[in-house]
């Protein structure tokens, strides 16, 4: 006659049949289903949570060196060749685009006459946006590239010596004051500072 028992596990089998304390151990420390998901289930939570955490200490704490909105250095001040307005030339004098900044430079030459004056002209030059060269007295202006109606980027035409937007027409001068067109208000600048020989 033989008595039926349930199947066992090898760990039981040396508890049983006198595996000793060794084998008592093994069988503790036998990890149950139950137990398994629970603690994949608290890692999948934990990675989940580590990984929102993350993301927004970093959409509010950007790395804000090197990109677009923080400083950038365009180049040294020697390479923009300044100029009178009438004889701006793309790349060649006067003005200046650079992708990465975003932004044409703009250089102009000491003698240049403004269509502003008094304490109107003061303002303008003497504000965060215009910097003035304590070298030569020539000043520096940050345009930057997009139309301030719908965003399109804004080409400098040789042609009329003005930048003009190519979607809607808005027109604007070479210091990126509004002429005529849809946009609102003139390009937006950016301030600049001359560190050495370094412009950015």
């Amino acid at each position: 006659m033989s008595i039926d028992t349930p199947p066992i596990s090898p760990q039981q089998y040396e508890v049983l049949h006198g595996g000793g304390a060794e084998a008592a151990e093994l069988a503790k420390q036998r990890i149950s289903r139950r137990r398994f998901l629970r603690r994949s289930m608290l890692a999948v939570w934990g990675v989940s949570a580590t990984a929102s955490v993350a993301g927004a200490l970093f959409y509010m704490f950007p790395n804000l060196s090197g990109g677009f909105g923080s400083a950038i250095t365009v180049g040294k001040a020697s390479e923009f060749k300044p100029s009178k307005p009438a004889d701006f030339k793309l790349e060649i004098q006067g003005v200046y685009h650079r992708p990465t900044a975003r932004a044409y430079i703009i250089h102009l030459d000491p003698s240049t006459e403004f269509l502003l004056n008094g304490q109107a002209l003061k303002d303008q030059l003497t504000s965060e946006n215009v910097l003035k060269d304590p070298k030569d007295g020539s000043y520096w202006i940050a345009l930057y590239q997009k139309c301030v109606h719908l965003g399109c980027t804004v080409p400098f035409r040789d042609n009329c010596v003005s930048f003009k937007c190519p979607c809607h027409g808005s027109h604007y001068n070479v210091t990126g004051e509004f002429l005529d067109g849809p946009a609102p208000r003139s390009l937006d600048r950016f301030q600049m500072t001359l560190q050495g020989m370094m412009l950015s």
